[in-house]
């Protein structure tokens, strides 16, 4: 039966995938319910908490770019980009990581990518390096930000074993960091140089094509940016540095003292929920920006469109893992325990599948917590949710090639000889690598 349900379970997945938008959390359910009245599995409960976070980070995002916040943190990323346009393939991947690990959203790079791809070219630097290592940068960011959805799904699962966000942001965010910076260096010396390259020069013969390229991006005007704009961008850094605070501080949480007498303080869950829901409202007092514009936004409706992903995939997930744990735990448990890193290999798969690393941790990390994994090696196998860059159909992937008017940045005759793949492996298996590596440093 357990192959049948495997079947289900992947099934609802790929459909999910293919429709795209809510349909990987609609076809969760669909899976659920064949599995609950198909297969008699007892339904788990759903990921209350994860879900819950979602909406708050995302009510305080979403509120940031409706304040024009947004737009104001892409002006200062376009002036430090123009201000090392030698230097872009470095810089830039490096803007779109940091904005990414502040926004907790990597469509943030949408903004900044025409940027990259019109100085690259105007440099002469082969634009598919710079816009490559940035796409992959966003994707690395997720997992080393403390207020994306994957970051605190780990949390929330490994914290019965008294794992803290600081503790994963300890590891994750110089693993992932240090995988960007090699993959950078790495992609600095792949391809042709731009005057070279065959597509770019049958280009030129196009006279509109050498006006286009020779024409400057727009530009963010700054002085339209109000004043409240840099307020909120304040108020929303603060509240990223008081979850940071609190996470690496648990002294500083509020504490009561149990029925039993046992000192509790509050969880960090409920923590980000407190201060991104309060971040949002103080950006709207701020601002004074029409509440409909919030909601109207691409962040907010992104992160619904996450929400309920993870509502049914993870409901699915765990209801499957629960229902089948003997027999999973009886076929994989000892392989896995004498090479742990072979749980990376079946993140890094399902990441593709799902397009989401949050939906990949809610659906396979309590496996390997089930299986004994120690909870420092899921942290350094964390980075490995980022594979959805394998199949080049992601919008931030998509969006890179367009911006590219050069034709460097490209899908290949094969489909997965993309512009993205070289990057994405090897930022992804350096920051696995370097994970590993210090968790024994850090004896976690």
């Amino acid at each position: 039966m357990f192959y049948f349900e495997l079947l289900v379970v992947l099934a609802a997945i790929f459909v999910g995938a293919r429709i795209g938008g809510i349909g990987l959390g609609v076809m969760g359910a669909v899976g659920l319910v064949i599995l609950t009245f198909g297969f008699n599995l007892e339904p788990t409960t759903p990921p209350i908490d994860v879900m819950l976070i979602i909406i708050a980070v995302i009510s305080a995002s979403a509120a940031l770019q409706a304040s024009q916040g947004l737009a104001y943190m892409v002006a200062l990323a376009e002036k430090m980009l123009r201000k090392n346009p030698k230097r872009i393939t470095f810089v830039a991947p490096l803007v779109c990581y940091i904005f990414t690990f502040v926004a907790g959203t990597g469509h943030i790079a949408y903004s900044i990518l025409p940027i990259i791809s019109e100085l690259a070219t105007k440099t002469g630097i082969r634009p598919e390096r710079p816009l490559s290592v940035s796409v992959i940068a966003s994707q690395q960011a997720i997992t080393a930000s403390p207020i994306t959805a994957a970051t605190v799904a780990l949390a929330a699962l490994l914290a019965p074993q008294g794992i803290e966000i600081f503790d994963i942001l300890k590891i994750s965010i110089p693993a992932t960091l240090i995988g960007v910076l090699i993959s950078a260096f790495i992609i600095n010396k792949i391809g042709v140089e731009l005057k070279d390259d065959p597509i770019f020069n049958e280009k030129l013969k196009d006279p509109d094509f050498v006006k286009m390229i020779n024409e400057d991006a727009k530009s963010v005007n700054t002085s339209e940016i109000p004043g409240t704009a840099k307020i909120s961008v304040l108020v929303f850094l603060t509240a990223v540095f008081v979850i940071v605070l609190f996470g690496a501080i648990p002294s500083l949480r509020p504490s009561w003292e149990g029925e039993n007498g046992v000192m509790a303080s509050i969880s960090m869950v409920t923590i980000i929920e407190m201060v991104m829901m309060s971040a949002a409202a103080l950006i709207l007092l701020i601002s004074k920006v029409k509440v409909s514009t919030v909601s109207s936004g691409n962040i907010f409706k992104a992160g619904n469109e996450a929400v309920i992903a993870i509502f049914g995939v993870a409901w699915m997930g765990d209801t499957f893992i629960k229902g089948n744990y003997i027999f999973i735990e009886s076929g994989i448990k000892e392989m896995v325990l004498e090479a742990p890193w072979t749980f990376a290999i079946a993140l890094f798969v399902m990441s593709i599948l799902l397009f989401s690393q949050a939906a990949t941790i809610r659906a396979m990390m309590p496996l390997g917590v089930a299986l004994g994994i120690p909870a420092g090696f899921l942290i350094a196998m964390f980075p490995s949710v980022n594979g959805y860059f394998f199949i080049p159909n992601y919008p931030t992937i998509i969006a890179a090639i367009g911006f590219d008017k050069t034709g460097t940045t490209r899908i290949g005759k094969y489909v997965l000889n993309h512009s993205f793949m070289l990057p994405g492996i090897i930022s992804t298996v350096t920051a696995v690598a370097i994970g590993f590596l210090m968790v024994f440093l850090f004896g976690i």
